[in-house]
């Protein structure tokens, strides 16, 4: 997949390592897509950079201007748990919390969706609609771009070979704003967008002054319903308007079909999107969705409380991956090409962890790195060095199970077993943030790990009973 693997420090380091002609060279942070991508190519990339411990780079603000940025390793997870978005970016939030599941929003990051440039990706729809900008640097200097003409295509930026994003920024939402994210999906989590849509008005009195519509899925980049916004100008909610907009949006689009949508159920599904959102923003229900206390699979963390290491190390093939795993120091020599997966069990030779699509879509590979729920799969081996890593052997221990293996076994909550590691790893996770969780805290605590045996039935009853018993 990789030549050589670099845990950066800085930004400056990652700067001075983009001076190679000739290489082949990609920066990971959370590795969602990434991975995905590299396991797929047929050549092997020359340096593969990880700037995901450089320190400071994970924070959201707010400046005196009333200017929000976000820190390109701002992840879905950090906007879900950010009291600061949901007062000043609604619709980030809202879409954030839709991502994959608890285990991919503790990785994905927003700038590395921004970057990957997919027109179904959640987030960009909203960063859209609320105006934003990116900041891109490199030795040349810094640039400043909006959103707006960031994106050339399918996959394809203006982001040039040497730059860095560095910054997303946005003006906050003022409290004569209100916005909504809506999105139509296959399935509740894990899953891509068919249509999304963005929408933020501004307000005097009940009367919209102006207003941005932004769609996804529906074109080869996000796009905004200009008709529709302007239609909007100058009057107010009321049922005929958002069924005259919502109509007037869905003929500005002309989406393809494809495996998992036909174009005709894309037009319909974006008429009906911007239909529910207007109407939530009419009856003020935006964001009635979003629990108040959201299921994160952190632990007892914050956002500012995960450890942040300086690395600036390279992996060539010798130098061994040392980490604290189950409490026990490893220093193991190889395996630096391979993801957290495989390293786990072809290395450490830990093989609870099991291995069921290797794409982040089942769960059965959930361990905690620095104590958070991640699917190893989608983490490169170099990336646990000097890590604190816990995987389904560290619970419990040598003599008694814990709460939550014991409540699996009582309430006969496996059959053949193999995604059974997953589901214990987040809900002792969702138990230790959680103690008494809601049925719907359990349900999106296990939302990213899928069984093809139970039913799911016998294991939800183990983890009310887990909790019951501490």
């Amino acid at each position: 997949m990789w030549k050589k693997y670099f845990n950066a420090s800085s930004i400056t380091e990652v700067l001075d390592l983009f001076d190679q002609p000739g290489q082949s060279i990609r920066l990971i942070a959370g590795g969602t897509d990434i991975l995905l991508e590299l396991e797929k190519q047929e050549e092997e990339l020359d340096l593969l950079i990880d700037v995901s411990r450089i320190p400071g780079l994970d924070r959201i603000t707010r400046d005196d201007s009333g200017m929000i940025h976000l820190g390109p390793l701002v992840t879905h997870a950090h906007c879900v748990e950010s009291e600061l978005l949901r007062k000043y970016a609604l619709p980030l939030v809202m879409a954030s919390y839709l991502v994959g599941s608890p285990q991919i929003r503790n990785r994905g990051t927003i700038a590395g969706n921004v970057i990957t440039a997919s027109p179904a990706n959640d987030t960009i729809s909203p960063l859209m609609a609320l105006d934003a900008s990116v900041s891109l640097l490199s030795k040349r200097g810094m640039r400043t771009v909006p959103l707006s003409e960031f994106y050339k295509g399918v996959r394809k930026t203006i982001i040039a070979a040497d730059e860095i994003l560095v910054d997303i920024s946005f003006k906050g939402l003022d409290a004569n704003q209100k916005g909504v994210y809506k999105k139509s999906a296959l399935r509740r989590a894990q899953a891509i967008s068919l249509v999304n849509s963005a929408i933020i008005l501004t307000f005097d009195g009940k009367q919209v002054t102006s207003a941005s519509i932004a769609l996804g899925a529906v074109a080869p980049t996000i796009i905004h319903a200009r008709r529709a916004e302007q239609l909007l100008i100058s009057k107010a909610l009321s049922e005929s308007v958002i069924a005259d907009v919502a109509r007037l949006a869905a003929s500005e689009i002309a989406p393809i079909s494809d495996i998992r949508s036909s174009a005709g159920y894309r037009v319909g599904m974006a008429e009906t999107m911007i239909k529910r959102g207007l109407a939530e923003i009419q009856t003020g229900a935006n964001g009635s969705n979003l629990p108040m206390r959201p299921v994160l699979l952190w632990g007892k963390q914050t956002a500012n409380s995960s450890p942040v290491i300086n690395s600036g190390k390279a992996y060539t093939g010798t130098e061994p991956i040392q980490a604290r795993v189950n409490g026990k120091q490893l220093s193991l020599t190889g395996g630096y090409k391979k993801t957290l997966l495989r390293w786990i069990r072809e290395e450490a030779l830990l093989i609870g962890t099991k291995e069921g699509c290797a794409e982040g879509e089942c769960g059965a590979c959930t361990v905690f790195l620095d104590g958070k729920a991640v699917m190893s799969c989608l983490v490169a081996a170099p990336r646990v060095d000097q890590a604190e890593l816990i995987t389904i052997e560290g619970l419990g221990s040598e003599d008694r199970l814990s709460a939550v293996q014991q409540a699996f076994v009582d309430e006969g909550a496996v059959q053949c077993g193999y995604c059974t590691p997953g589901f214990v790893m987040a809900s002792e996770k969702l138990l230790e943030e959680n103690a008494a969780p809601e049925i719907e805290d359990i349900k999106m605590a296990i939302s990213g790990n899928l069984c093809r045996c139970t039913g799911y039935y016998k294991i939800v009853r183990a983890i009310e009973k887990a909790a019951s018993s501490q």
